[in-house]
């Protein structure tokens, strides 16, 4: 499986990592849990099974792009929930996007909702919190509306556990 991912910039990252650490604080699922030094906020692109990643070198061209983060996102798994800060629709951030989905192709069903107009933007602060933990992270988590930048891009190969930086 490999992904296409937009890297924000120290502004974004360091407020999404700070609600990474509140939840870690409080023994809390967190993205942050994870110590591998790929690990770091980002905006899924897209999601294939099979990518050729110098095939995206053309999104260092399109970028910066503008990326704000909005409040909290809550996306549903069984009976867990994947809570996340909601990156705020533009026409930029779309137009980057359809640029990708163009190069990576039409999705697996499994990855649809990374298909053109059905992608839902995001960045992951935590997964599989039940309701009773979700209502105690929901306290914890500080959410303003933060300006920034998407400054840089890259496709994670998770079957190798490689990242190829695009930008």
């Amino acid at each position: 499986m490999f992904s296409v991912e937009l890297i924000p910039d120290d502004v974004l990252d360091r407020a999404v990592r700070e609600d990474w650490d509140r939840l870690l604080g409080a023994d809390l699922p967190s993205s942050g849990r994870n110590p591998a030094p790929s690990n770091r906020p980002h905006v899924t692109l897209a999601v294939r099974e099979r990518l050729d990643p110098s095939a995206f070198a053309v999104l260092a061209e399109l970028l910066p792009v503008p990326l704000d983060l909005g409040g909290v996102l809550l996306l549903g798994h069984k009976d867990r929930y994947v809570l996340t800060r909601q990156v705020i629709v533009s026409s930029a951030l779309l137009a980057v996007h359809r640029a990708v989905a163009e190069i990576a192709g039409r999705p697996e069903p499994r990855y649809s909702n990374t298909g053109v107009d059905h992608w839902t933007p995001h960045i992951t602060l935590a997964r599989g919190l039940t309701a009773v933990r979700l209502a105690t992270a929901m306290r914890l988590i500080k959410a303003p509306h933060v300006s920034g930048q998407a400054t840089g891009a890259r496709v994670w190969d998770a079957e190798a556990r490689r990242v190829t930086t695009i930008r």
